[in-house]
């Protein structure tokens, strides 16, 4: 096999890193150097610690289902919740509750977040608050957030980055009246936390809780399709 060959196989295996994660990469880097010069074992724990974190920071390359009406899942993790909601008041979105999946990401899942639907973004709004567990429900109402309201041909999509115990820093790549595309990247939070998806009033969500989701690639919703009951069962 040609050297090209091999550097072409060695580079598609390896993940891309977001550049919102090289200062953290370097940081931890450089405690883990200064661990090594004062004691050998804490050096290797430091090494863990970075390439933990540069893992955490990593932006795999994802496929997106393009139809008119699909949904795709804001961020990789696992559903904790599908249920109407009230969603925040200053998405505007309206007082009466909507059909909402909510994604929890743990420490281990990718962070970046992308759009689940394309359109336009008609509103972002940042909300501080406090940094509660964001498995738990409370945290959609008190924890530091970060809401997009996306105007698609199928009405519209509430997305709702969460702060969770970890995660200091929600980062949105977006303005208002940017268009999007489905799957398109528009943010990230560091260190553990959680997407809200609020869907428009009779969308039927197609994802259940415990299920794993990837961001831009799990459909969670059919805004075109006949409204359908679904079932899940573990196993």
């Amino acid at each position: 096999m040609a050297l090209d060959d091999v550097t072409k196989s060695i580079r598609s295996a390896m993940v891309p890193i977001h550049r919102e994660g090289r200062p953290f990469i370097a940081i931890f880097a450089i405690v883990a150097f200064i661990l090594f010069l004062i004691w050998q074992p804490l050096g290797w724990i430091g090494v863990g610690a970075t390439i933990w974190c540069a893992l955490f920071f990593r932006d795999p390359n994802r496929v997106t289902p393009i139809r008119d009406g699909l949904v795709v899942s804001g961020a990789d993790g696992t559903v904790c919740d599908v249920n109407p909601a009230v969603p925040p008041a200053e998405l505007g979105l309206g007082a009466e509750p909507l059909p909402r999946v909510a994604v929890f990401m743990n420490v281990f899942d990718v962070h970046v977040n992308r759009a689940p639907i394309a359109g336009r973004v008609t509103r972002v709004a940042y909300t501080p608050g406090k940094f509660l567990n964001a498995d738990l429900d409370k945290a959609s109402e008190d924890n530091e957030r970060n809401g997009l309201v996306i105007e698609s041909l199928r009405g519209r999509i509430g997305v709702v980055q969460i702060a969770g115990l970890v995660a200091r820093r929600i980062v949105c790549f977006v303005r208002e009246e940017d268009s999007l595309a489905a799957g398109e990247r528009f943010g990230l939070i560091r260190f553990g936390s959680r997407v809200d998806h609020y869907l428009p009033a009779g969308a039927t969500p197609l994802v259940g809780v415990g299920q794993k989701t990837i961001a831009g690639e799990t459909i969670i919703a059919d805004l075109a399709a006949a409204p359908e009951t679904r079932a899940f069962a573990k196993g």
